[in-house]
């Protein structure tokens, strides 16, 4: 019987148009030392980069079968990829619905028998060595020749693979910018000195840890775990280590265990209706009105760079049509079912429905006065105040994030609840909603960390727009 083997494997394909001249890394890993054991690339003529990438994952369980021919059924490997479509659909998670996908997902599935690979997402800063080789391969495409691995100088700009932490455990409540930082602090504390190897596999949700995680000073307002300057295990961060006396607060991005993978939830203003463009408020007790013809325009615009993106892998949408509207263009393109959360509707506006900024100064001029000045004040006629919608919306965010933890959840909704997911997240008082532009349509991201933090990583795009 053959000894067990294990090994890593990165992989990454790009296209420079997609479609356009297309090209694959990957390179096979020793866990234990971080080493490379094979490299390969690859330039595939004119692809898109979801194709690219599946040839990518196919080269690299290839070159891992090849480098032990006599392992069989004992060889494990774990792919390591940023590509969260391949991840997704190789792990059977999402379903496999593009032409052009079905055949390459089903060559790399028969390079080794499933049970013998695992595949996990990293984010693209760590994939750096297979992003060097399949840029590599396109540059020599571009040159009329194809790539040479004796040329290659991909493993130079690798970064270091050092031992990684477990991340601690998931702790509620999420989102608002001062939770859970003492608990942090003590998981880290509890922490220090501990170390995986790259192998064994994580558990099930349990990502990769070799992201620099938070420092451990005052909490900031959102999480910083993703704008370190310096990476885990460069040598600044081990000089700090080294000189730091044992039983001194940790310092320093590289000291703490990441936090895993955060729950992103993609925040998508529903398209137009036709009471947008007039400015008339339109909530959650007026007609409930469809989208027009320009917001359905906006809705496939917004279909199309999430299928591009293919980052999203679950669908949340408020239950008024203009919502359920906006997340069915999204989810037929995306394959994806639309689950409805009360909590994402828009405010109740009472007697104000209908009425412009200016009509509702006109009639209720005290009553909007007072609604400006407080959180707690209601609009004419029964509507909800602001301080109710951030309650529900807040409870919306916290079974949402339970749900999907470390999951892309894009969330289909209107003006309030996303500015009051930003408030929260950054901390700001109630009036900042008055500070937030939000256009129909456009995109803003928060993410949710194991710590109870929560970062802001977008607000109000609309380049996918244009």
């Amino acid at each position: 019987m053959s000894a067990a083997r294990q090994v890593v494997v990165e992989a990454d394909g790009g296209s420079r148009g997609n479609p356009g001249p297309a090209g694959y890394g990957a390179v096979v890993i020793d866990p234990a030392t971080g080493e490379p054991l094979a490299e390969t690339a690859e330039y595939i003529g004119v692809a898109t980069n979801n194709v690219a990438e599946y040839r990518g994952l196919i080269a690299g369980l290839t070159a891992a079968k090849a480098l032990f021919p006599d392992a069989g059924d004992a060889l494990r490997v774990h792919v390591r990829m940023d590509s969260k479509l391949v991840v997704e659909q190789m792990s059977g998670r999402w379903k496999i619905k593009h032409p052009d996908m079905k055949p390459l997902a089903a060559r790399a599935a028969a390079v080794l028998p499933p049970s013998s690979v695992t595949y996990e997402w990293i984010p693209r800063a760590q994939n750096k060595h297979a992003d060097r080789l399949a840029n590599e391969a396109m540059d020599a495409g571009r040159d009329g020749r194809q790539w040479e691995a004796s040329a290659s100088t991909a493993s130079l700009d690798a970064p270091a693979r050092g031992s990684v932490s477990t991340p601690p455990p998931v702790q509620g409540p999420p989102g608002d910018q001062a939770a859970g930082a003492a608990r942090a602090r003590a998981a880290l504390a509890a922490a220090r000195g501990a170390a995986d190897t790259l192998f064994p596999v994580p558990e099930p949700g349990v990502p990769d840890t070799t992201v620099p995680a938070a420092p451990v000073s005052a909490p900031a307002p959102g999480h910083p775990a993703e704008t370190a300057p310096e990476k885990a295990g460069s040598s600044q961060q081990q000089q700090q280590q080294q000189q730091q006396p044992a039983g001194a607060p940790l310092t320093g991005w590289g000291s703490a265990p990441d936090l895993g993978a955060p729950a992103t939830l993609v925040l998508l203003r529903h398209g137009e209706t036709a009471l947008t463009p007039e400015k008339r408020f339109s909530g959650s007790g007026g007609t409930d009105p469809e989208l027009s013809a320009t917001g359905r325009g906006q809705a496939e615009r917004a279909a199309e760079h999430f299928a591009a993106l293919g980052t999203v892998q679950e669908i949340v949408s408020s239950p008024l049509r203009r919502c359920r509207e906006t997340a069915a263009a999204v989810a037929g393109r995306l394959g994806l079912d639309v689950r409805i959360d009360e909590g994402l509707r828009e405010t109740d506006f009472g007697a104000w429905e209908g009425l412009t900024f200016g009509e509702v100064r006109e009639r209720y001029a005290d009553d909007l006065t007072a609604w400006l000045a407080s959180p707690d004040t209601a609009p004419t006629g029964g509507g909800e105040s602001f301080a109710e919608v951030a309650g529900r919306v807040a409870a919306a965010r916290d079974r949402i994030v339970a749900r999907y933890a470390g999951r892309t959840v894009l969330l289909v909704t209107h003006v309030t609840p996303i500015k009051t997911l930003v408030r929260l997240a950054l901390g700001a008082p109630p009036e900042a909603l008055f500070r937030m532009e939000l256009s129909a349509a456009s995109i803003s991201t928060v993410a949710y960390y194991a710590d109870g933090n929560a970062s802001v990583h977008l607000l109000n795009d609309t380049s996918h727009l244009r």
